[in-house]
């Protein structure tokens, strides 16, 4: 995660659109802290840490790093709160030990998810790195390494984000190396069977790295799928915000018209949501033009929706995209100082778009009604510096909170 200070020098092309203060819904009445510490180290905003269960229950399962054995290393832990509000804590183990690395701040953070059958599935710690893959062995148990259970053995992989589908399978988006360019890759666990295979390549360019970024199923049992580009091998400046649907029941992908798409798509072939703007090139590290950094997507039946970090000209901004037609749509939610890397969207009945992001000033909820958005703190007093958040099927927003001045962890409903 590259935290430095952005600043652009070119025009920018899109409106601003002024946050008003007025809030439009309370505080989350339930913020609660997670009684484990957590590392320094426990910060993204390219990962999956947060799964719920709601059928028959209200459970939620954190992954999180805590502090390892010695300074600059941590271990992999999942923090999981039962129905009555109790947490009990499963140590990710990697043989008889609890699964333990070297700190590498924006890549170690552990994303996780359960299947079907109700095991946990956890990657952890991987910056261009072979498989950390670990799985319960029995339902709910402590999940242990499973790493040569996937396929594409022997690579670099990085950014591993994943999600459950309708089903009870899994799919995960990873960035895996190359000679020549970083691929974003598909893969399925096939809970019945208990496998994994790669379903695709779904993005590679010559000179360029996937970032992977999020991926959601819809009403219809479809994929979505979210990531950028950055140039190869690696930079904290990423462009062409693009997106695929996949459609397990008959392996294709098209785009968002649902026009058939051949994969691997290219920087020239991909569904851009958000086009290169005036000024903007590709850059490495010490670049100072337009950029984006992180995004989160949900759907509203089968439209997905999405937000977004964006660098202009003259401010840090958060920016929703929908699809109006065929044609995808760009909205300003937030412009003024710098935000963190970590954003996130969920759809709400009656407020619709929900758009989470956080400054210095802590974490904001945005809503928009008619023409302006309104902003709302989500936790205050707490400085929420990176979070993810996930809606239930009870309706209901779970966050995951960190606060990285004071190493905590929170658990919270919106």
């Amino acid at each position: 995660m590259n935290r430095a200070v952005l600043v652009a020098a070119t025009a920018m092309a899109t409106a601003l659109v002024t946050v008003p203060a007025t809030a439009v819904h309370a505080t989350p009445a339930d913020v609660t802290l997670v009684p484990y510490g957590i590392d320094s180290s426990n910060q993204a905003a390219w990962w999956s840490p947060l799964d719920t269960y709601t059928p028959g229950n209200d459970y939620a399962y954190l992954a999180f790093n805590e502090p390892g054995s010695t300074a600059g290393t941590h271990r992999v832990a999942i923090a999981r709160r039962d129905t009555a509000g109790g947490w009990t804590k499963l140590p990710v183990m990697n043989g008889a030990a609890q699964a333990e690395y070297a700190d590498d701040n924006g890549h170690n953070q552990p994303s996780i998810a359960r299947d079907g059958s109700g095991r946990f599935h956890v990657f952890a710690s991987m910056h261009n790195n072979a498989w950390r893959y670990f799985r319960s062995d029995t339902v709910g148990g402590a999940p242990t390494n499973h790493a040569g259970d996937l396929p594409d053995q022997g690579i670099g992989v990085t950014y591993p984000v994943l999600t459950t589908a309708p089903n009870g399978d899994l799919y995960l988006i990873a960035r895996l190396d190359g000679s020549t360019a970083r691929s974003g890759r598909l893969y399925r666990w096939n809970d019945a069977a208990a496998t994994w295979t790669r379903v695709a390549v779904f993005a590679e360019s010559a000179n360029r790295a996937v970032y992977p970024d999020d991926l959601q199923f819809d009403a219809a049992g479809n994929l979505h799928i979210l990531w950028e580009w950055g140039l190869y091998p690696a930079t904290a400046f990423r462009h062409q915000l693009s997106y695929l649907l996949y459609r397990p029941a008959s392996n294709t992908f098209v785009d968002h018209t649902g026009a058939a798409v051949t994969v691997p798509v290219s920087t020239a072939t991909a569904d851009v949501i958000q086009p290169i703007e005036t000024g903007e090139v590709y850059q490495g590290n010490d670049g100072t033009g337009p950029a984006v950094q992180s995004a989160k997507l949900t759907v509203d039946g089968t439209a997905p929706k999405v937000a977004y970090r964006y660098r202009s000209a003259t401010n840090f901004m958060v920016r929703y995209a929908y699809v109006s037609g065929t044609t995808w749509v760009r909205d300003t939610v937030y412009s003024a100082t710098q935000t963190t890397a970590a954003i996130d969207i969920t759809w709400h009945p009656t407020e619709q778009k929900r758009v989470y992001y956080a400054t210095a000033a802590g974490m904001s909820v945005a809503t928009k009604t008619g023409t302006a958005w309104t902003a709302a703190a989500v936790a205050p007093g707490i400085p929420v510096e990176r979070f993810a958040v996930e809606r239930t099927s009870a309706g209901v927003d779970v966050l995951y909170l960190v606060d990285l001045t004071n190493l905590r962890l929170y658990y919270g409903r919106n």
